[in-house]
């Protein structure tokens, strides 16, 4: 096990990012919302209100979500990486700030991180060391027009649309996780590559 980073950023997605029918679905990051803790299981997130005590939000990639995003059991959880937002700043701009493409937990490090690097999984420990929960990395966010033309600014064009796609994928979008067991992630904890 080796710590890469901290746990900087918690948000859960009240709702879909994406509105709309195809083909001229937008993206819209509202739905997103930071929390101090998150609470993950093998089902997905829920996690803690930062207005109310005790009361846990459902993230819409939950199983138990009324619309969930996750019938398959592969997009329950989400990890990114700061890293991966400052090439994407340079990209695109500062638009894309710290957590707008809705990974549900953003570590800052000091460098990318590939698939290869992650498919063992990840552990996420407490600042003691204890761990906490970990993940089963189980793909890379593949990138979509809605976000990609969000990024932009402006309605995607095909021959444009492309190389956007390329830059974004291979993990700069963030991973999908299933989390095994069940444990509660809090900002400050690490984050160790198994």
């Amino acid at each position: 096990m080796r710590t890469i980073g901290t746990v900087t950023r918690l948000q859960i997605q009240r709702g879909s990012l994406k509105r709309g029918e195809k083909p001229t679905r937008v993206y819209d990051p509202a739905p997103l919302l930071s929390v101090p803790a998150l609470t993950v299981s093998p089902d997905g997130a829920l996690g803690a209100s930062p207005h109310e005590a005790d009361t846990w939000i459902v993230d819409v990639h939950h199983r138990a979500h009324p619309q969930t995003k996750n019938e398959d059991g592969v997009h329950g959880i989400s990890i990114g990486f700061t890293s991966h937002y400052m090439a994407m700043q340079e990209h695109f701009g500062k638009r894309l700030a710290v957590g707008c493409a809705g990974e549900n937990i953003i570590a800052s490090v000091d460098r990318r991180f590939t698939y290869d690097e992650l498919a063992g999984g990840v552990a996420i420990l407490s600042a003691e060391g204890t761990e906490r929960v970990r993940l089963k990395v189980l793909q890379v966010a593949h990138p979509c027009r809605p976000f990609t033309g969000w990024a932009l600014g402006k309605q995607v064009e095909p021959e444009e649309l492309k190389k956007h796609l390329q830059f974004l994928d291979n993990g700069t979008r963030g991973f999908y996780c299933v989390g095994e067991g069940t444990g509660t992630v809090s900002l400050g904890d690490s984050i160790a590559i198994l």
